[in-house]
């Protein structure tokens, strides 16, 4: 039974519960890929398919708008699964459940994937019917954008004529997105050398986060699980001696951790100062960070008696911490071009111990290159004090600003008409593809924009009906006038 049927637009609508039904989170898009694919040959419209499962589909304008110069559509497959605990949903094969609450869209206890199932929703809905005026359009629809936009990356862009560009990649209804940051993942990685550690078993954990996107929402202030443990087991190893033996936490590098869990093996005797030590920890986190994630807590709890557990050498664990307390995140520099914007971050997104070693995946971003890379020299100059390796991938271009942009201007006249008002024209601290599409295609005029979304990568993450219907008319009336 539909559970957005009775909302409008309701072809959007339509379409953004099938994309819901079907599992795409990153690195998972094929079904979504081929859903497409399926579309396309059922509306008789020519398309690609690329061995990475990006799609393109055109689609000629209609009368009065065959000689028009063409138009891309552009948005992402892919989605990122998060959800909270003790949420039974596979992300691998199962959809959503999506429910609807006073005009807003949400998903039981997972993200929505309204980041970026909303812009598919609109080609789709765009390309079934001849209803609407429109140039002739290239529908792009890339993978695995969540995780380093590797399939606009990827893309070969030879078959595309447009030189205008309407990328749907946006959470905030008024805002034309005209700049972006560039960005890497840098891939750190620690030696381990394991020794046997008598005593108990404890797990120490940072949860109750907000979390958030590592690139929009970076300037909120919240914590990170993983820096925030690195602390706590700075401070108790300052007083009680313990023998570290695995630290985990967060799932995905774009994304602000909200979890993160050391465990640990110490005498008996030492358990009263560990629970006293943890439990001022835990009031001081909750304190500084009370305003950006008042349910934050860290706790310990007493796990299976071992006689013997195995766990780093004195060596390795220290290095392990001081890595985790000494690698810089967060905000690194603000703009002064462009007030309030965040200019050079990054975010420790991924901790995870393996066999061998230790893997911490940060998320780099600045709008400025020569800062991305004099960030990525901190990191790697620290880690291999350390003894560890640094390795980059996703390495993307930042979207510089357009003096001259004749699609920037129509959209904000016909914002101002549809509106009444004035549209925020603004950059973003977050990597969007269409860095990657202006870097392929000389002389590409992009702007994005999109309906009102609020905590995307979260469990939280809601759509606005209402604005969706707007935007959706907007759309509309931006490809009526790209004649």
């Amino acid at each position: 039974m539909s559970v957005l049927g009775a909302l409008e637009p309701a072809r959007v609508m339509h379409y953004f519960e099938e994309i819901c039904g079907i599992p795409h989170g990153s690195g998972n898009t094929k079904k979504i890929s081929d859903y497409c694919v399926s579309f396309a040959k059922e509306h008789h419209l020519t398309y690609l398919q690329d061995e990475y499962n990006n799609v393109i589909i055109w689609k000629d304008g209609i009368k009065g708008y065959e000689n028009s110069a063409p138009v891309m559509l552009q948005g992402h497959l892919d989605m990122v699964c998060e959800k909270e605990e003790g949420c039974d949903i596979d992300f691998e094969t199962d959809g959503l459940c999506l429910q609807v609450e006073d005009g807003i869209v949400t998903a039981e206890k997972t993200t929505l994937g309204g980041d970026d199932g909303i812009a598919v929703a609109y080609a789709l809905a765009l390309l079934e019917t001849d209803e609407y005026p429109h140039p002739p359009l290239e529908i792009v629809l890339t993978v695995d954008e969540e995780i380093g936009m590797l399939g606009a990356t990827a893309l070969d862009t030879s078959p595309l004529r447009a030189k205008t560009m309407l990328n749907l990649d946006s959470e905030d209804e008024g805002h034309l997105l005209v700049s972006c940051a560039g960005g890497v993942t840098a891939q750190v990685e620690l030696p381990l050398s394991f020794e046997t550690g008598d005593g108990e078993k404890y797990v120490i954990s940072v949860s109750g986060l907000m979390g958030g996107h590592s690139g929009v929402e970076i300037d909120k202030g919240r914590a990170n699980a993983c820096q925030i443990l690195g602390r706590a087991l700075y401070e108790l190893h300052k007083e009680i001696p313990f023998s570290l033996c695995s630290l985990n936490g967060g799932l995905k590098d774009n994304a602000i951790p909200r979890q993160a869990e050391a465990v640990i093996v110490c005498p008996e005797k030492w358990q009263p100062e560990i629970n006293t030590k943890i439990a001022e920890i835990s009031s001081e986190i909750k304190h500084e960070f009370l305003e950006t994630d008042p349910l934050i807590l860290v706790e310990v709890k007493k796990t299976t008696i071992v006689e013997k557990e195995l766990a780093m050498t004195k060596d390795s664990a220290d290095k392990m911490i001081t890595a985790l307390l000494c690698l810089p995140g967060g905000i690194q520099k603000m703009s002064f071009q462009m007030k309030g914007l965040v200019q050079t971050s990054l975010n420790l997104g991924i901790m995870k111990t393996e066999r061998d070693h230790v893997s911490l995946s940060f998320s780099v971003r600045s709008s400025v290159e020569s800062e991305k890379r004099a960030l990525l020299e901190r990191i790697a100059c620290l880690t291999k004090t350390l003894g560890g390796t640094v390795t980059t991938n996703g390495d993307y271009p930042a979207w510089e600003y357009l003096e001259n942009s004749p699609l920037r201007d129509l959209m904000c006249r016909i914002f101002e008409e549809q509106y009444g008002r004035e549209p925020i024209v603004e950059a973003l601290h977050a990597g969007v593809e269409c860095g990657i599409f202006a870097g392929k295609i000389p002389g590409l005029d992009c702007v994005s924009f999109g309906p009102d979304m609020k905590d995307i990568h979260t469990p939280k993450e809601s759509m606005d009906v209402e604005s969706v219907k707007r935007t959706w008319e907007y759309l509309l009336e931006i490809l009526k006038q790209l004649k």
